[in-house]
């Protein structure tokens, strides 16, 4: 009996004892984690000389960060190019007080931010795996996706497959499509000049449809209006995504059955079902010499696929790539295959319409070198004026104005020490505009920086690098040139432009930068 009593008396002692520590546990892990671990990080990086605003429980600068972007963006800004005030104004305000190597906070995350070329080049050509790409946040894992958020083995075998899509002689095979899908924009527009010798257009919904159109052919073999869905998808996606980008939201959120999480997954599942029966679509036809027409999906699933299976044509290579990667890799074509061009023409044309004699310097080398006709593969590279304005206008106005790394252990960058988990903000524009790269004249747009070629425009070999540098540069950087440089030699070709009275000089960040509302342009014909 003693010993029954004994056992009940412990078993009693554990029921009372066990819920308090499990309680007393997790009250110090949260604690740990939003408070003890970051207070400690910041104390780390503090003693090394990187300093930044101080941290707060649970939001960090995150208030501070929201409320100094919608102030900027709340009103449109003088029709000048020193643009990072308003597209990235805590950064610029930061980087301005704490240096080019100082510390933020989102939510209980630690954020260096890092403005210095040679430790940016330091980071972005790190072979050894431990500067990571960061991992996107939950809003925006339906639309980072695909060889861009990929690491290790997994990102080398996507690479191999994807990279001779985007060599420069299979690229020469694409102008055809490319001037095609802009002959018909540039009659469309013709017709409008017409009655009246001028007209306005929004140029940035003009574009986006032009390269919507492009990357539609190209990826699938279809016309824009069979892949118009997709693009309203990614679209709605895009807004979403930007949305929620500024809230701190808690780990598992985005299973919380609100009308938003709801709305996403929904996008996400239509999405994917599309490119799935694509997909499907093109194996089954893959056995006719037809369906291998030269586009980017065939050419993805020829280099994914063997044909040895009588059951199931097309079984996938066991490279640890199935069909499932094809879908994201799709998602990325078509999301970045479109944005990054039609937001650099965009601006571009803006920027042209703001400095009219680049506009006619531009022209004239265009009338000179293709006279009336479409312009060729060597045309292209004789376009020197054409290049030194498209590079200018990438450095004022890049495509996507920051990147990021994620420390995946302590590291070295430089003289500095890097804790683990440690993300690493890379601002491109903010690198771009430096005067300290570039002269006092930095914020000025003056094509003739880029004469001796990109790699002599600045001070610093990571003074420009638009579309990232080292290993893990833009995949489809070459694309990207060659149909910009394609398309603005034929606008240029048939008509001058410039700026309609309603138009907002606002550029915003919302995953590319964007006009915020819109590019209002009056055409003439030539």
């Amino acid at each position: 009996m003693e010993m029954v009593g004994s056992m009940m008396s412990v078993r009693t002692l554990v029921v009372r004892v066990l819920p308090g520590f499990l309680l007393a546990w997790a009250v110090w892990k949260v604690l740990y984690e939003v408070w003890w671990k970051p207070w400690r990080i910041q104390s780390w990086l503090n003693k090394q000389g990187i300093h930044g605003p101080s941290f707060q429980l649970f939001f960090g600068n995150a208030r501070e960060t929201m409320s100094m972007f919608f102030e900027a963006w709340s009103k449109p800004m003088s029709l000048c190019h020193d643009i990072a005030p308003r597209v990235l104004p805590f950064f610029d305000h930061v980087v301005k007080k704490y240096g080019k190597m100082c510390v933020v906070w989102y939510g209980n995350i630690p954020v260096v931010i890092v403005s210095s070329p040679d430790l940016v080049k330091e980071v972005l050509t790190n072979r050894s795996g431990e500067f990571v790409k960061a991992p996107p946040p939950p809003s925006m894992r339906s639309i980072v996706t695909g060889i861009i958020i990929r690491e290790g083995e997994n990102w080398a075998a996507h690479r191999k497959i994807l990279n001779p899509a985007f060599h420069l002689e299979q690229l020469k095979g694409l102008l055809p499509t490319f001037s095609f899908s802009c002959s018909e924009l540039l009659n469309k527009w013709d017709k409008s000049v017409a009655a009246s010798g001028s007209c306005e257009l929004d140029v940035f919904a003009e574009l986006q449809t032009l390269t919507e159109n492009v990357i539609s052919k190209l990826v699938f073999g279809r016309n824009h209006l069979e892949g118009k869905r997709l693009f309203e998808i990614q679209k709605e996606q895009a807004e979403m995504a930007f949305k929620a980008l500024w809230k701190i939201q808690l780990p598992g959120f985005r299973f919380v059955p609100t009308k938003e999480n709801i709305r996403a997954k929904k996008l996400n599942d239509e999405l994917t079902r599309i490119l799935q029966d694509m997909i499907r679509k093109r194996i089954k036809e893959m056995k006719t010499e037809d369906a291998r027409n030269g586009d980017l999906l065939a050419m993805l699933l020829e280099a994914y696929m063997i044909d040895n299976d009588p059951e199931e044509p097309g079984s996938f290579k066991k490279i640890g790539i199935s069909r499932d990667d094809v879908v994201e890799e799709c998602k990325l074509f078509y999301f970045a295959g479109q944005g990054t061009t039609a937001v650099l023409l965009t601006w571009t044309m803006v920027v042209l319409s703001m400095h009219p004699e680049w506009q006619t310097r531009a022209r004239d080398e265009v009338l000179r070198t293709c006279g009336n006709e479409i312009p060729t593969f060597d045309h292209l590279n004789q376009l020197k004026i054409v290049t030194m304005v498209l590079c200018e206008v990438l450095r004022l106005y890049p495509p996507v104005v920051m990147l990021a790394r994620h420390a995946s252990k302590t590291m070295k960058v430089g003289n500095f020490e890097i804790p683990a988990g440690v993300q690493l903000l890379l601002p491109t524009l903010l690198i771009q505009h430096d005067p300290e790269l570039w002269g006092d004249d930095s914020k000025e747009f003056k094509p003739e920086r880029f004469a001796e070629g990109a790699a002599n425009a600045s001070k610093h070999q990571l003074g420009f690098f638009p579309f990232s540098w080292g290993p893990r540069v833009c995949i489809g950087q070459n694309f990207t040139m060659v149909e910009a440089k394609l398309v603005l030699a034929m606008i240029l070709q048939q008509f001058s432009f410039e700026l309609s009275p309603c138009y907002s000089h606002a550029p915003s960040p919302v995953l590319t930068l964007q006009p915020q509302h819109g590019a209002h342009l009056i055409l003439h014909k030539i």
